[in-house]
Parts: structure tokens; C-alpha cells; sequence
């Protein structure tokens, strides 16, 4: 179920169009796609938010081959996404935005994250520090060495779905 209703850009304050968009994944609670697109100074914004709650779990996922690299990646505002063989996560906060991609997709987003870090780094060794992580994030887009996925979410919002994804149930004290 597609709707729209009309709002105010949060950054310059023209009129806009706020779309909301209901589906349905099968296995999930029912999901909330919202966009909003400013055509006046070009603001987009877009959320996945997740209208449940189920009991705490962990996903993991073992990438060994490029074909791992397709796991889709469904994450909630509550979840937390780690490589541990990397040192990288993201973890909820208050500009937490819920997301659906893919082990690619979360790739991605960490080597704009490293990127941002490059265009200024505060130090010489933050400079070295991240240049070694972008040379790592690129041998991990190869599949050059396995790793792991691990997504947890205390609501049980989060999943990751493919043929490898294990899922095990959290106990609420480890959530």
C-alpha cells in the first residue's frame, strides 16, 4: 500500500511529498518504506522502519565465496551489524536509519564511511589507519580471505536471508 501525504522540508522548508509505502516480506513483520525527496534544494531522505517487534536473535553468515556476497541484509533500527574479522560495526543510534541491501550493500557503507575519513583525517595515523581499511574493504569485495556477518537485534526486527544465514535465538540478557 503506496500513499503520500504533503510536508515540509526539514532543510530548506519548501513544500514536499512525504511517501509512505507498506510491504510485506514474508517471515517479517509488516515493513514501512518512507522517502522524501526535495526538488527545491535536493534533500533525500529514506527509512525502513519496522512495524513488530519479535523476540531478541543473532544472524550470522560465513562469506567464502563471491556468490555470499548477495545475502541480503535486513537491519532495523535496533540492530547490530559486525565483521569481527575486520574490527568494523554499526551499531544503533540516534540517526539510526533501518536499511535492507546486501553483504555488498554493508561493504559499501563502510568504505563511505572510510572515504569520509580520507577527505580529512585529524592525524597522520588516522590517515594510514584508514587507507589500510580501504585496501582491506576492497580485498573483502573480492572475497580475497573469508569473513563473517553478524547481525543482532534485541527486537528481532533484523534478519539476514540466504542459504548460509544461521539465525539463533538470543536470550533477552544477551540482547
Amino acid at each position: 500500500m503506496r500513499e503520500t501525504s504533503p510536508g515540509t522540508c526539514p532543510a530548506c522548508g519548501a513544500g514536499i511529498q512525504i511517501v509512505h509505502h507498506r510491504i510485506d516480506i514474508p517471515h517479517f513483520p509488516d515493513l514501512l518504506l518512507v522517502a522524501i525527496a526535495c526538488d527545491a534544494c535536493g534533500y533525500r531522505h529514506t527509512d525502513t522502519i519496522i512495524l513488530g517487534e519479535h523476540d531478541p536473535v543473532r544472524w550470522t553468515v560465513r562469506v567464502e565465496e563471491p556468490g555470499d556476497l548477495a545475502t541480503r541484509v535486513v537491519r532495523s533500527t535496533t540492530g547490530t551489524i559486525r565483521i569481527p574479522e575486520l574490527g568494523l560495526a554499526v551499531e544503533p543510534g540516534t540517526a539510526c536509519e533501518g536499511f535492507v541491501t546486501n553483504v555488498e550493500g554493508v561493504l559499501s557503507r563502510f568504505e563511505q564511511a572510510v572515504a569520509t575519513i580520507l577527505a580529512n583525517p585529524e592525524s597522520d595515523d588516522e590517515l594510514a589507519a584508514a587507507l589500510r581499511m580501504q585496501e582491506t574493504l576492497a580485498a573483502a569485495r573480492e572475497v580475497a580471505f573469508p569473513f563473517t556477518v553478524v547481525l543482532e537485534d534485541p527486537a528481532g526486527n533484523s534478519a539476514l536471508v540466504g542459504e548460509k544465514a544461521e539465525k539463533v535465538p538470543l536470550d533477552r540478557s544477551e540482547a
